[in-house]
């Protein structure tokens, strides 16, 4: 089996998910069962006996230790992370805490677990490190795109402390020889995304009838991911990536933020015709730090493990919507409460002209 942490969020339920309609090996699933750790993410995995979850955090190291005894995995694949910019920016204590002083916690527990297992399940053992292109910085208009070989320039505390688990785990492959393997993507979107990002954040609103607020100008520029093909190019890295290497994956989808938002008001508009969403688009003062632009090179994953995305942002984002659509009470349970103070808290002070 593998053991998968921050395995109800986002990414995290789409590859549990993935991978269990994928094949036939089971999954131990850890979560902490933070704001955007929802069980509804994994509801389709509901009675089934290949899906094993467990509730509890990264930086929990006895919880670790009897897991990894008790279940043996042979592999670990890392989702778990705090992960939204705006929010490392009101608070960034809890970023450090999860992002680097958890990632710590998890590789020492994984490194003895590792070290002790009998010599040919030690060689097959695999730790995947899922993080993001945000840890290289900001990119010109006319500046080639991040490959695997840039040099890293985080600008918000997320993105710094994720920069920071990327690190250790690179020191821990070269220093200790854990096998490990850190993929770095794009801006990804699709099914179950908390609606802080903006996808889900301008669906929510739109179908609401509320402002559609875009940071600045809105021409910051993104490279999108449909979450779909990041859980297939995750699966290819585990099964044939070069250990101690990193791969960058990306979507060949770079849009502006505006551009993504008129694609989005289009998009609903067919589907729910009479409505012109682009009346609700407003735009608030940028955030602090806002990157420019995010561009990913995938050369390397493409030409050494054949993988591709499949999705285009377009046909990606038809799938997305008609997925919100149909589940408008999973939209309904993750956006009261604690959700709705967080907008308030975010975008309240930035109401008016960019």
């Amino acid at each position: 089996m593998i053991l998968v942490t921050g395995g109800a969020g986002f990414i995290g339920a789409n590859f549990v998910l993935d991978w269990l309609a994928s094949g036939d090996e089971p999954v131990l699933n850890l979560d902490k069962l933070t704001y955007a750790g929802n069980l509804g993410n994994l509801a389709d995995a509901a009675g089934n006996p290949r899906h094993q979850f467990v509730r509890g955090d990264i930086g929990d190291r006895e919880l670790l230790r009897r897991l990894l005894a008790e279940h043996r995995p042979r592999a670990v694949v890392n989702f778990a992370a705090e992960s939204h910019v705006d929010r490392s920016i009101h608070g960034p204590g809890d970023f450090i805490q999860t992002n680097v002083v958890g990632s710590f916690n998890l590789l020492e527990e994984v490194r003895a677990y590792w070290g002790a297992l009998p010599e040919g399940e030690r060689e097959s053992f695999r730790f995947l490190h899922v993080s993001t292109d945000e840890v290289y910085g900001s990119l010109g208009a006319a500046d080639p795109a991040f490959c695997e070989t840039t040099a890293y320039a985080p600008n918000s505390p997320y993105s710094a402390s994720k920069a920071a688990s990327d690190h250790l785990v690179r020191a821990y492959h070269h220093t200790y020889g854990l096998p490990t393997l850190t993929t770095n993507c794009s801006n990804n979107y699709g099914p179950r995304q908390f609606p802080e990002k903006l996808v889900p954040l301008m669906f929510h609103h739109a179908i609401t009838g509320k402002p559609l607020p875009i940071y600045g100008d809105g021409k910051n520029v993104r490279d999108w991911l449909y979450v779909g093909d990041h859980c297939s190019a995750i699966r290819a890295v585990l099964d044939r990536g070069r250990v101690g290497e990193t791969y960058n994956i990306g979507g060949k989808s770079e849009k502006t933020n505006l551009e993504v938002v008129h694609a989005l008001c289009a998009a609903l508009g067919e589907l729910r015709p009479g409505i012109d969403y682009t009346r609700q688009i407003s735009f608030v003062k940028d955030r602090p730090g806002h990157d420019r632009r995010y561009a990913i090179d995938s050369t390397k994953i493409e030409s050494e493990l054949g993988w591709r995305p499949r999705e285009s942002f377009d046909s990606g984002l038809a799938k997305t919507l008609a997925w919100y659509l149909a589940h408008e009470d999973w939209i309904g349970a993750v956006t009261s409460g604690e959700y709705q103070q967080w907008v308030d808290l975010n975008y309240a002070s930035r109401k008016g002209a960019a």
